[in-house]
């Protein structure tokens, strides 16, 4: 498995672009917006698009979704039904943030704990992580030991939980619990900011630490 970060939106938030070395086919994962510099990295590796995936629907993580699947012909898969409302609520949020006006769309397919997605011939692992918002999912790929949390998890931070149906509580579950079994060797792509290891984090983030 290979990826790229592109770092998107003026919330500098981490689309990442993941591929199978085998079939060359590949995700987007969190598209918020500055497609162009999405797609010319896929055409810069020669990667083939042939779906989008998506953590929550916030607008710098979900904001270019439904143009891009809309320009590529891509089904969506994720996050959870939970999220319905912020992505429902897409246009609203591109207003009240200053973005270019986004698209709401409903995902050809909603994600649930332990389901499981496909790019090429890799299967990435759902994990359901409510708490920054009710619907949130990461994806896990065992194999490479890398996670992609959205906004669960930063360096030396947490996801906010001050949005509606954000839950702090709730937040510091999802992490304990789906997150931190997963193995402290794993690397983590936050929705903003370095990568770091879940191993890192228990040691280090005054939020989470053991």
């Amino acid at each position: 498995m290979k990826y790229k970060i592109i770092p998107v939106t003026p919330f500098q938030q981490n689309c990442t672009l993941l591929w199978c070395e085998e079939t060359m086919k590949g995700a987007v994962i969190d598209p918020g917006g500055d497609l162009e510099r999405i797609l010319a990295v896929a055409e810069h590796e020669g990667v083939t698009l042939e779906k989008i995936l998506i953590t929550h629907g916030h607008i710098d993580h979900a904001g270019g979704t439904g143009e891009l699947a809309k320009q590529l012909s891509l089904p969506i898969e994720g996050p959870q039904k939970e999220d319905q409302f912020w992505i429902d609520g897409l246009p609203a949020q591109s207003k009240e943030y200053g973005f270019p006006l986004a698209q709401s769309f409903t995902p050809d397919r909603w994600l649930n704990q332990n389901d499981a997605v496909t790019v090429g011939n890799l299967t990435l692992e759902v994990r359901y992580t409510p708490g920054h918002t009710p619907g949130h999912v990461i994806f896990f790929h065992p194999d490479s030991k890398l996670a992609i949390v959205g906004d669960v998890l930063f360096q030396g931070s947490i996801g906010r939980t001050d949005f509606p149906r954000g839950d702090h509580a709730t937040l510091i579950s999802s992490i304990k619990e789906q997150l931190w079994p997963l193995g402290n060797d794993v690397a983590f792509i936050p929705g903003h900011g370095p990568m770091s290891t879940f191993g890192q984090e228990r040691k280090s983030n005054p939020f989470v630490h053991d």
